[in-house]
């Protein structure tokens, strides 16, 4: 059993599993923080952004080298544990050969599109004069100036995607429900387990017969608005795959939303406007019911909330209809009948307002001062570049930033100098490093294998011992681009037995409750299935032309050899020579048993763990005695 990993990004993974004859991609996180080292991409013409020194090559083009770690078409299918894991996913189907399955839960497919469509939205509606590929070449790279020059393997950086690649990729997904078992080539089982991540997210449980590996990624065991984490289901695991932990270990997700709306309330009571770069799904979810609960205490009544996005709407309403996959207090709420999530509240009293982006309706009823939720979280495209040049210059306004993803500093380095204030409230719900220590003493994996960022204190902050994992036996590390051999060999495989040659064994009891019987048979392999057969008879003999004058007899059946079973007892068996006369015994030890020389008959006996072998001239009479001896103690089969 080997592990791929092909990503260094321990919250955006992506490992490939190679287990009996299957090969399954754990995940494909797109890892978009290489993005912060280009100029923000402007919807409406920025006179600031544009005079910002660029960096232009004078070569021609270059031609990149492609290297990988294994061929994408060689991958059958692909488990995906929630919608932040699969942006990568058009990269790995389309034009790489790949002719597998994709499996997801229905809510981690279409939250996952909307994600991926407002990507591409946000890329394709600013036009770009030309595009530059020469700068990847290491000879031209190094000229470049920081972080670029430092930047590793830039030949892997990629052009966004497009929406048919998207739906090309997104009609191989095939959904599955918690629990559900699928069965891969008759090989092994996957079945996804909620994680109490998000709406749809999943560990997954991948077994055969005898084995049984858990994928654990993204998870948390905080009350919020997912099913809550199936935890017993992960116990009796031979190899736990632990990745997806927080990237705040340090930040308490409850204070942080309580910092996140008192210092919106501030700005607003002030007079100021507060920008809320975010994903169209997720967290935003956390934050707008938190907001519903504040805005009555904190006056906030009259101020409009907007939620700019492509795919505002579709995400709002998708959130409401996924009941099955909420947790039971919000699943309740369905049956009242009432929406699950508050929104459904702001948005028909008004107080919350969503749109496609800043052009058409919203430029009309924008109004100031306003909160205003929208993407990306970068600050590099999407709608919150244009609020960032309207806003920044302001020291009344205020942009707070709640995804952890990416540094809040390199990602207002563009917006420099800046007058608004900065808040920083990364609100991340996965497990932390004591939680997990936790579970794992709780569900007791034989071996765990992590990233190598898991095994060892954060580099700010090397004194804290209590951020890493520390486990007995010690986790197992990976780092991208490494191959790892996990640590169990395949002992036994599943044989079923027709019920006719069942029925024609013979069981010999050789202990209290233990049978054994000998079976002649034909074995028979189809789809990772052995099923044992009866032997064919062999077809009779073609009639014979010329007459035979005398029939010949059939062959008897020669019935089946003995087989013998046990160990001979040293002590026992000298005892037992002794009685039949032979006393001059000279015992020598070996590596693999016993060697007795019979030194008046000459002979040798040698006594192994899986055989006896008696060696003596021309005294057939005393091989045959020594013979019957050995047999005493050996069982008959």
């Amino acid at each position: 059993m080997k592990l791929y990993c092909l990503s260094g990004h321990p919250t955006l993974p992506c490992n490939v599993l190679k287990f009996k004859s299957t090969t399954i991609m754990l995940d494909c996180g797109l890892d978009t923080t290489s993005v912060l080292n280009f100029l923000p991409l402007p919807l409406v013409h920025s006179p600031r952004l544009s005079k910002l020194p660029g960096w232009v090559s004078k070569d021609g083009t270059i031609n990149l080298e492609k290297r990988e770690l294994l061929e994408l078409s060689t991958i059958d299918v692909i488990l995906i544990s929630n919608y932040h894991c699969m942006m990568a996913l058009p990269y790995i189907t389309e034009n790489t050969g790949f002719t597998g399955t994709v499996y997801a839960t229905e809510p981690t497919l279409q939250i996952g599109r909307l994600l991926m469509e407002e990507l591409v939205n946000f890329m394709e509606r600013v036009p770009k004069p030309q595009s530059a590929t020469c700068w990847k070449n290491k000879e031209i790279q190094r000229l470049l100036p920081g972080p670029l020059k430092d930047a590793v393997e830039v030949w892997t950086w990629k052009k966004c995607y497009t929406m048919q690649e998207v739906n090309s990729a997104l009609s191989k997904v095939q959904l599955v429900g918690y629990s559900q078992k699928v069965e891969l080539f008759g090989a092994v089982q996957v079945s996804p387990l909620s994680s109490g991540y998000s709406l749809g997210s999943s560990n997954w449980i991948i077994q055969s017969h005898h084995e049984k590996v858990s994928y654990v990624s993204g998870s948390s065991l905080l009350t919020t608005h997912p099913q809550p984490m199936d935890q017993s289901s992960l116990k009796n695991s031979d190899v736990l795959i632990l990745t997806g932990l927080t990237q705040m270990p340090t930040a308490n997700p409850d204070g942080m939303l309580g910092e996140f709306c008192s210092n919106l309330a501030m700005t607003i009571r002030a007079g100021g406007n507060v920008l809320v770069p975010c994903y169209s799904s997720g967290v935003i979810y956390d934050l707008l019911e938190c907001l519903y609960q504040f805005i009555d205490s904190a006056n906030l009544g009259t101020t409009p909330f907007y939620f700019i996005s492509p795919v505002a709407n579709s995400s709002l309403e998708f959130s409401q209809i996924f009941a099955e996959w909420l947790c039971h207090n919000k699943q309740s709420k369905v049956y009242l009948p009432e929406p699950p999530f508050p929104h459904a509240e702001l948005i028909q009293t008004n107080k919350l307002k969503h749109y496609p982006s800043i052009h058409g309706d919203f430029s009309n009823e924008f109004r100031q001062p306003c909160v205003v939720f929208t993407g990306h979280p970068s600050l590099r495209f999407g709608d919150v570049v244009h609020f960032m040049e309207l806003w920044g210059k302001s020291s009344l306004n205020t942009i707070i930033f709640t995804e952890p993803d990416f540094n809040y500093l390199d990602a207002l380095a563009p917006y420099q100098p800046l007058s608004m204030k900065c808040i920083y409230c990364p609100i991340d719900t996965r497990l932390n490093f004591h939680q997990v220590s936790k579970l794992l003493k709780e569900i007791q994996p034989l071996h765990v294998v992590c990233p190598e960022q898991y095994t060892q204190p954060p580099v700010s902050q090397s004194h804290r011992s209590d951020l890493m994992l520390e486990l007995q036996p010690p986790p197992m590390p990976y780092r991208r681009c490494s191959v790892l051999n996990l640590p169990f060999k395949r002992r036994y495989e599943r044989v079923y037995i027709m019920p006719e040659l069942a029925n024609s064994l013979v069981p010999c009891e050789v202990k209290p409750g233990v049978s054994v019987a000998t079976v002649s048979a034909v074995i028979h392999s189809k789809d990772n299935k052995h099923t044992l057969q009866s032997v064919p008879k062999p077809p009779p003999a073609p009639p014979s032309k010329k007459r035979k004058r005398v029939l010949e007899e059939p062959p008897a059946s020669l019935s089946p050899k003995a087989l013998l079973s046990g160990a001979v007892p040293l002590e026992g068996f000298l005892a037992t020579l002794q009685k039949h006369g032979i006393t001059e015994v000279k015992v020598e030890e070996t590596t693999e048993g016993h060697i007795l020389h019979l030194q008046e008959q000459d002979t040798l006996i040698q006594l192994d763990e899986d055989g006896t072998h008696i060696v003596c001239d021309d005294n057939e009479p005393l091989r045959t005695t020594l013979r019957d001896l050995v047999l005493r103690f050996l069982l008959k089969l």
